[in-house]
Order: C-alpha cells, then structure tokens, then sequence
C-alpha cells in the first residue's frame, strides 16, 4: 500500500467519527423533551457550552430519578415464586375461577328399562324359524286364496241376481250353456 492510500483512509475515518459525533448530538437533542431544547431545534441553534452542561445535569437528574422509582416498584408475580424474601411480598394470589356447571350434566338421563340380557337370548316363539323359512310360500297361498274367494262371491252375485230375474228366458240359458 502506498502512503496516499493509508492518508485517504485515515480521513475517511476521522470524517465518519466526526459525523458520528454530531448525530449523537442530534440525538441527545431531539430525545430531550425540555421546552428550551425543543425551541432551540426549532430555531437551529446549537446550544451554548453552559446550556449543554445545564442538559447533562438535567440528564443525570432524570437518571437518578429514575433509578429511585426503579428501587419503589413493587413487583407482582403471579405464577413465579422469588428465592428473594424481598420479592416475595409481591406473590399475588392465583385467580379464582367461576364454577362451571356443564348444562348437559345438569340435566339427569332419562331412566331406562333394565332388562335381563338372558331373556332375549330364546326366541319368543319356537316356530320363528319355520315361519321365516316358509314366509314366501305363505304369502302366494294368501293371493291365491283371496282371489279365489272373489271368484266364488262373483258367483254367488250372478246366481242370486238369476233367482230375482227369473222369468228372463235369455239368463236360464247362459246358465245352463
């Protein structure tokens, strides 16, 4: 490297600390809540050697303030008990929490007929078997039969209406053909 290089360098970092410098400055400034302050920000001034000390005191004030409100805090801890007897003045009490009642709970199940599970084990008539096996056969005589029946009423029907139309010479002849 030569000498030229090294120099450049050297007043890079002096110009970046100097401007490092001066946004600490601005900072300070602008993080103060004071009236003087924010008129001075206002107006652009920078502040004089003797109101800058007048913010430094000002500053360690606040700060020592601060420390003595940290010390008065009263801590409160809800689930952590502190190995500090100090600290455990703040152990606050765990919250109680309402009753639930569950509202389906509350309501009591309907009272079921115990039955002896040994009973349904027969069946109730000893013939279920027989009558499942010849159900089908059952139910064609049934139409069988009632069709017949109809048949046999229709029959009954036109014979009686031959005996009250007797002398219908017409009506003896179907009968008897």
């Amino acid at each position: 490297m030569s000498g030229g290089e090294e120099d450049s360098i050297e007043a890079v970092a002096a110009a970046r600390r100097e401007r490092l410098r001066a946004l600490k400055a601005a900072q300070e400034l602008l993080s103060t809540p004071d009236d003087h302050d924010s008129s001075q920000h206002k107006n652009n001034q920078l502040p004089t050697p003797e109101e800058h000390i007048d913010h430094n005191q000002q500053q360690h004030l606040e700060r020592e303030e601060d420390n003595q409100e940290e010390e008065n805090v009263n801590m409160k801890f809800r689930n952590y008990l502190p190995h500090d007897k100090q600290l455990q003045d703040g152990k606050l009490a765990p919250p109680v929490l309402p009753k639930f009642e569950d509202p389906v709970l509350a309501v009591p199940p309907p009272e079921e007929k115990k039955e002896d599970p040994f009973l349904n084990i027969a069946p109730k008539k000893p013939n279920w078997d027989l009558r499942r096996d010849v159900q089908k056969r059952l139910d064609k005589l049934e139409r069988r039969t009632q069709k017949a029946m109809l048949i046999l009423m229709e029959r009954e029907e036109a014979k009686r209406r031959l005996g009250e139309d007797g002398s219908n010479g017409a009506v003896e002849k179907t009968e008897t053909g």
